[in-house]
């Protein structure tokens, strides 16, 4: 039975409620149960193929050719896919992103990433600053030995201090400015780091394609 986009909503909204802040070295949140327990198994078993880093990794937009995202075709095969986005589009979610962090998105459109990252992938610095008003980096790997793959955080100088933790169903939660570096440091990764990256994009987004709703902004 699919999960519906209430129950997305429902839990989506508790757990922004429960969301704990940090202002090291920038403000940042972690949250546990984002979304519905039954979700979480129907995301893991989309039928994409991790693809291969060929040997080069450092930025994602390196294999821009091979990224998912749940766009519309993805929206009309899947869904949890469907019921994802329509949560994340929908004016209670909208609302509670404002309240509890801040974020200015009302008026920015949603885009959402199914990433899978298998051994030799990592991600230099980077801030998000430019075109993304919210990011959300949501795990969902369930193998314990991705317990130490979450999200790695540097401060101005971009020296590593500190990383999020990865726990299934766990995000972690930042509005981009010229601080907020984050990344990911080489280390082994043992089958799939699956995650799921959460974004709202002003209007400059130029990749219209990947959009959830390319021509309706929250």
């Amino acid at each position: 039975m699919a999960i519906s986009t209430e129950a997305f909503v429902a839990s989506l909204t508790n757990s922004f409620k429960t969301a704990k802040g940090s202002d090291t070295p920038y403000r940042h949140w972690n949250i546990s149960h984002c979304l519905p327990d039954d979700a979480i198994d129907a995301i893991l078993d989309l039928p994409f193929p991790a693809p291969a880093l060929g040997g080069v990794s450092g930025k994602r937009e390196i294999h821009n050719a091979t990224r998912k995202y749940f766009d519309a075709e993805n929206m009309s095969r899947y869904p949890v896919c469907k019921a994802f986005c329509e949560a994340f589009q929908d004016a209670r979610v909208v609302d509670s992103v404002v309240k509890t962090f801040g974020a200015p998105i009302k008026g920015s459109y949603l885009r959402i990433e199914f990433a899978q990252d298998t051994n030799g992938f990592w991600l230099e610095p980077h801030t998000d600053l430019g075109v993304k008003t919210f990011t959300m980096l949501l795990y969902l790997s369930k193998d314990p030995s991705h317990s130490n793959l979450g999200t790695d955080i540097y401060d101005t100088e971009k020296k590593h201090v500190g990383r999020s933790p990865f726990e299934v169903n766990g995000a972690m939660v930042f509005v981009p400015s010229n601080i907020t570096y984050h990344g990911f440091e080489p280390r082994e990764i043992k089958g799939v780091r699956k995650s799921v990256i959460i974004n709202y994009v002003t209007n400059d987004w130029r990749a219209r394609e990947q959009l959830a709703y390319p021509t309706t902004p929250v």
